[in-house]
């Protein structure tokens, strides 16, 4: 099994190009340098929709948040950037919102392989920190990615259910939330760009997220 885990991650993350997001990694090293964050915070990961929570301490106010989502990071670059953006931390809760960026990045990306990208970072954490909490916020239905809908209608779904049935794991579904009355996503939610969020998009988050960060 554990020979099989390693093929995995090999064939996952060894076949991705050389070294992306290796500036903003240099600069949480440069700032790790200067003052190393304190234990028992939130970390969060993942891509661009925390990356862009710059003042957490306002959005949620009362909490310990250490941001160290980057770019527009897939699981693959999450799994390969772990020992920089993961692994130097004591976290006390981690929350990760990655995956739409797998499926954005080419039309052949298919929900196994995010879904099998997902569990082996998950896999990983486990093994890293056994007793902490993790909490999963669900791919977002962006409007400049309506035909990826039902790939990420379908992989929330698999990972949802995957959590279920780990310890001290969280799924939240802001997906759903996300959506008009029609089923489609609500672009009032976002940008220009149809892709990232404005503060009304972030503000159904912060409600979603309030209930499951610990104090």
């Amino acid at each position: 099994m554990k020979f099989r885990f390693v093929v995995i991650l090999f064939f996952i993350v060894g076949t991705a190009s050389a070294q992306p997001y290796a500036d903003e990694i240099a600069a949480f090293k440069k700032m790790d340098s200067i003052s190393f964050p304190e234990r028992n915070q939130i970390l969060f990961i993942g891509s661009s929709s925390f990356r862009l929570l710059r003042d957490t301490s306002t959005i949620f106010p009362g909490y310990a948040i250490l941001n160290r989502a980057f770019g527009g990071s897939t699981l693959e670059d999450v799994i390969r950037w772990r020992y920089e953006t993961i692994y130097p931390y004591q976290p006390k809760q981690i929350v990760m919102y990655c995956g739409e960026n797998d499926f954005a990045s080419s039309d052949t990306v298919t929900v196994e392989l995010v879904v099998q990208r997902f569990k082996t970072l998950f896999q990983l954490i486990r093994a890293k920190y056994p007793s902490v909490p993790f909490v999963y916020v669900s791919i977002k239905p962006s409007p400049s990615r309506i035909h990826l809908i039902n790939k990420v209608k379908e992989a929330n779904r698999i990972i949802q259910t995957y959590l279920q049935s780990k310890t001290d794991t969280r799924f939240v579904n802001v997906f759903d939330a996300m959506l008009k009355k029609d089923g489609t996503p609500d672009e009032s939610l976002f940008k220009e760009d149809m892709l990232h969020m404005n503060p009304k998009g972030y503000a159904i988050w912060k409600q979603k997220l309030l209930p499951v960060l610990l104090k």
